[in-house]
């Protein structure tokens, strides 16, 4: 393009310029050319320092328009080259995003059948827990298990511990209730039990009066059963407490008499004399954690006794569910007793402790931490 240009200018500029050899030897042969360089030329002087050659003279502002030209015609192929370049950045950026995209959504699609098996395993696993644990209730009714036992001994050699339908006296439908037909001789009602933490205790006055959980794991048996149970006709019963501790230390509690109020005196509680190595929680050390009848007390039926408020150590409570984590049970401006205690919230979960509280058993001056502990009944003796 260059040499193009150049040639075009000299041409149109005629006289002012004379064109080399080697220009012109584009429009002669070489021979002629040869020839014509050999001979002298008459009257000619050669250009000093230059031999054999003529000179060619291109005015200034002609150079500098060539320059300029060929200037503009390169950064117009530039200007080209970049916008090309531009629209293939984007469109290389575009569709990297897309295959970003696809990607985020097949992964999105994925958590979300994963997630959806998550749910369906875990209520397989609940379906099979409930399976395990849903021993069928014997068609033996009693007034309760000291009654199903007594009326079994003589027919069946061992009475396996398991679910079974109790009716006490003067009530209108039976119920199912889990008797410990091993432990201590037998004929045990359980009334209460926590084992693995699963079963939340942080539940309302209906809960606990109704009951809630699995019989054969943890449950609470409920208030109003546990009154028909006790308050039964020419009945007393005995109510023992069995602690295991995080270490797999045993201990118990046991009071030779144990009743239940009314709903109308909110089911207050009633023991007898105390026996056991774990210590009288329920009583406590002073009046004023003496627990014996006193009402019950749930996260919507406040019965405490801290009218308005508790003064514990440095700390002021003003309501005993509510610092116990909103669970239910006999508190007297919160006692020193609570087996229905259930950790809070942010620590609930596997290894989470179960904060069941009996602040008398006790090993080098701190109470021990309980990891479990079952609340069971027993009918103990004939009244005439």
């Amino acid at each position: 393009m260059w040499t193009t240009t150049v040639l075009l200018l000299l041409l149109t500029l005629g006289p002012r310029c004379t064109v080399t050899e080697n220009i012109t030897s584009f429009n002669q042969s070489e021979s002629v050319g040869e020839e014509f360089s050999e001979a002298p030329v008459k009257g000619h002087k050669p250009v000093r320092g230059v031999k054999g050659r003529d000179t060619c003279s291109i005015p200034c502002d002609i150079t500098v328009k060539l320059l300029r030209d060929e200037k503009h015609s390169v950064c117009g192929q530039l200007q080209q080259s970049l916008l090309a370049f531009g629209r293939s950045t984007r469109k290389l950026i575009r569709d990297v995003m897309e295959e970003q995209q696809r990607a985020l959504d097949v992964l999105s699609s994925q958590v979300t059948e994963l997630m959806t098996k998550v749910q369906t395993l875990s209520s397989e696993v609940q379906r099979s827990n409930n399976e395990m644990y849903s021993v069928k209730p014997v068609q033996s009714h009693g007034r309760d298990c000291s009654d199903i036992k007594d009326g079994l001994m003589s027919v069946v050699p061992k009475i396996p511990s398991g679910i079974y339908i109790v009716h006490p006296e003067d009530t209108d439908s039976s119920f199912e209730v889990f008797c410990e037909m091993d432990y201590m001789d037998g004929g045990w009602t359980v009334m209460q039990r926590r084992t693995d933490g699963l079963t939340d205790f942080k539940r309302p006055w209906a809960d606990y009066a109704d009951g809630f959980g699995n019989l054969a794991g943890e449950h609470w048996l409920g208030l109003k059963k546990v009154f028909h149970i006790v308050n039964q006709k020419d009945a007393r019963f005995q109510l023992h407490i069995a602690l295991v501790s995080e270490d797999d230390v045993t201990s118990y509690a046991s009071y030779d008499d144990f009743s239940l109020d009314g709903e109308t005196q909110f089911f207050s509680l009633r023991l007898g004399r105390y026996a056991g190595s774990a210590g009288d929680a329920f009583r406590g050390y002073d009046q004023e954690q003496n627990q014996d009848t006193a009402p019950f007390s749930a996260s919507d039926v406040d019965n405490d006794g801290c009218e308005p408020s508790c003064s514990m150590g440095d700390r002021t409570v003003e309501s005993c569910s509510a610092r116990h984590n909103h669970t239910g049970w006999w508190f007297n401006r919160c006692g020193l007793a609570n087996l229905n205690g259930c950790p809070e919230d942010a620590e609930r979960g596997r290894g989470a402790p179960t904060r069941i509280l009996w602040d008398t058993w006790r090993r080098g001056g701190v109470p021990h931490a309980v990891k479990a502990v079952t609340m069971k009944i027993r009918r103990i003796a004939s009244n005439s």
